[in-house]
């Protein structure tokens, strides 16, 4: 097992002060997830003048960017998030991701009226670019997704190596009210990378984001179904600092999450 975080939790920082922090933290990798002002990274001035600069800064420290976490959501009729997924491919191949981050759905909710064959096609249309440049796109447990057997189904569907599942841990339990052991029956042998983040539903329903371990998610079953499975890829903590404000600094979550995900993972 590997930790990283995204770059969703400080969206204040430089690039230096995120490889800074987590080359001294101890993480392993960066997800990334926008950079200051820049939401969509294929056009941000940092990388259109290339890579070969940050990949050299990422390996001096010891780091990698195991997933680039795309907005581009196959089930919205715009056929141009065909073409910004490309360029989110393309952009991996750059940074030498292995992943990036697709959505069948517009918001953690379930949503509406959401065309799942649509996005099955779209996803079986782009994986044999994905497959060529060696990339791999993981649908999220996320929206209509949360239910884990129509993820699986979605994934049988497409039938590609390029097309896996990235596991949110809290999407499934919260919106769907399914088990980690439920959920991982039915996607665990697709799950690439891992989303954590601790919850809790206050008296109202509303689901309250928490640092971890202040929260009510069953994280250590999640984590003991991917301990016994072998599972070596990346536990990336997902603090939406840049959509919910209120929530705590960087850097006081990010060097929380790395001790507490350790001992948890220890324990499960």
């Amino acid at each position: 097992m590997k930790i990283s975080f995204s770059t969703l939790g400080c969206p204040n920082w430089t690039l230096n002060e995120i490889l800074s922090a987590a080359k001294d933290l101890g993480y392993d990798g960066i997800e990334l997830r926008g950079l200051g002002e820049d939401i969509y990274l294929p056009d941000a001035k940092l990388f259109t003048e290339g890579c070969g600069k940050i990949n050299a800064e990422l390996a001096a420290r010891g780091l990698s960017i195991p997933c680039i976490s795309t907005d581009c959501t196959l089930q919205i009729t715009d056929d141009a998030v065909l073409a910004q997924t490309r360029a989110y491919i393309d952009l991996a191949v750059q940074l030498r991701a292995p992943y990036i981050r697709v959505l069948g759905d517009t918001a953690p909710e379930p949503g509406t009226d959401v065309d799942t064959e649509r996005v099955t096609a779209r996803l079986t249309a782009l994986a044999p670019e994905a497959a060529a440049k060696g990339v791999t796109m993981l649908l999220e447990s996320n929206g209509v997704y949360s239910d884990s057997a129509l993820l699986r189904r979605t994934l049988e569907k497409v039938d590609s190596p390029a097309v896996a599942a990235l596991w949110d841990i809290n999407h499934p339990v919260r919106y769907a009210h399914e088990s980690p052991a439920e959920t991982y029956a039915n996607i665990g042998p697709y799950v690439r990378h891992v989303h954590v983040k601790d919850t809790a539903v206050d008296e109202n329903g509303h689901i309250v984001y928490k640092m971890l371990g202040y929260g009510t998610l069953p994280l250590k079953e999640a984590f003991s179904l991917l301990k016994k499975a072998g599972y070596g890829g990346c536990i990336s903590l997902e603090w939406t600092k840049r959509w919910n404000r209120e929530l705590e600094d960087a850097g006081i979550v990010f060097s929380h999450f790395i001790y507490a995900v350790k001992k948890l993972w220890q324990s499960a």
